[in-house]
């Protein structure tokens, strides 16, 4: 028998470390080529981590939020033959470059939790954050309780997570109640208010750690300009209903989205500055004849943007499909590595939930994003008569370093004229 080092991979695109979001196997498992051993994230998508070998994992080398270096070791499986880790002792420099990854072979690796310890998940494919759950460490973290039981501590006003739970795998059970009161627990008569005084500790990994990170780098270095335009799309929810009302049974259906991307395609060419990528360390603005446009989308983990391309070579159902396909892809966690990069404007939208107005933040490198705010029906004064008009609010923010206050707003003017006439979408230059 011998011992094989389960390193992390170079996964391309200068990456030189990877966060681990997820571990798939413990210490004692059997393992076959090409079970997937842990998800690990970059600053693009996650990764699976697949085992080359069969074999019986001895330890894993990491809790989840830790950031492996390229090269460190993961996983050391014993497997049949000689292995590899004559080839560098996992004692060398390099193996395991960060003292927080390393985890003693007698000590305990980390488990993954039996079935009465569930793990608290969110996101797909691994991009969300997981949590093990242990025994209800008091005071904090997930506590496993019958439902009669936590009716019973709620109609009390006991916080659950500060009873110590003596059932299985920490399960509090109603002596345990009974218990926490007669200790000087504090209760209160079925229908008080009471107090809550829990706290959750909830780490930041995985997806929601690499949000912060870019949101906290975009707001810190780029300066934004927020721009907000009242537009009518009476019109253009007129020709959508139409459109929709004779679509085949193979085209999906057309919502605002595509209509504001070809709006897009027909504006942008007269503004290069803005449909731009600024490097601001090289002072280099990188303008872009194609249009590859970011859909913000909402995944259970998190926000992404997965990458409509050339949308000035599609057209209107082609930009539908595209849509639903990389909205779906995200939220699935199936979205690769190049659908989640190389967009060159954003669209971010709420949909039903947009509001009035919103400050979108720019999805650096790029120099501006758009965001459409909800449709609403309202009185509008057009001479001297009163029409109910179909409204919406388009916000807007802009890298002021790179676009002025002047070219923003003619931008968005010039966006206006075509929701508000249509037509303008479908015609040529010099319309």
């Amino acid at each position: 028998m011998g011992r094989y080092l389960f390193r992390l991979p170079d996964v391309g695109e200068g990456v030189t470390e990877a966060e681990i979001v997820a571990w798939h196997v413990k210490a004692g498992d059997c393992v076959r080529e090409d079970d997937n051993l842990a998800d690990v994230m970059t600053d693009k998508a996650t990764v699976e981590m697949t085992s080359p070998v069969d074999g019986t994992v001895i330890a894993v080398n990491g809790e989840i939020g830790a950031m492996a270096p390229v090269g460190s070791v993961l996983i050391e499986l014993e497997v049949e033959g000689e292995g590899n880790a004559d080839e560098r002792g996992a004692d060398q420099p390099g193996d395991v470059a960060d003292d927080r990854l390393a985890v003693p072979l007698d000590e305990p690796a980390p488990q993954r939790p039996e079935p009465s310890q569930a793990p608290a998940t969110s996101g797909q494919g691994g991009a969300g954050e997981t949590q093990t759950v242990t025994p209800n460490p008091i005071g904090r973290g997930q506590v496993f309780a019958a439902p009669a039981t936590r009716r019973r501590a709620y109609e009390l006003g006991i916080p659950l997570q500060f009873v110590p739970g003596t059932g299985p795998g920490g399960r509090i059970l109603p002596a345990d109640l009974d218990a926490f009161i007669a200790a000087g627990g504090v209760a209160r008569a079925p229908g008080g208010t009471g107090r809550r005084t829990g706290v959750t500790d909830k780490p930041i990994i995985g997806l929601r750690r690499k949000i912060a990170e870019r949101m906290q780098e975009a707001k810190r270095r780029i300066p934004h300009i927020s721009y907000v335009e009242e537009i009518d799309v009476t019109e253009l929810e007129a020709l959508r209903a139409t459109v929709n009302e004779g679509r085949g049974e193979d085209q999906p259906k057309l919502t605002l989205l595509p209509f504001l991307i070809r709006a897009l395609v027909r504006v942008l060419p007269d503004f290069p500055q803005i449909n731009a990528l600024y490097d601001d360390e090289a002072d280099v603005l990188h303008m872009q004849e194609g249009v590859h446009v970011g859909i913000a989308t909402q995944t259970p983990g998190g926000l992404m943007v997965p990458v409509l391309r050339h949308a000035e070579a599609l057209d209107m159902w082609e930009i539908a499909r595209e849509i639903t396909r990389l909205s779906q892809a995200a939220r699935e966690g199936g979205a690769t590595r190049e659908e989640l990069s190389g967009s060159t404007i954003t669209i971010t939208s709420l949909g039903p939930l947009g509001g009035i107005a919103t400050t979108p933040v720019i999805n650096r490198p790029e120099v501006a994003i758009i965001g459409p705010n909800r449709i609403v029906e309202r009185p509008v004064v057009a001479g001297q008569f009163i029409s109910v008009r179909k409204l919406m609010n388009i916000s807007s923010s802009f890298d002021h370093r790179i676009v002025d206050g002047y070219d923003a707003a003619l931008f968005i003017q010039a966006l206006k004229r075509c929701l508000e006439h249509p037509a303008l979408i479908f015609m040529g230059d010099g319309a």
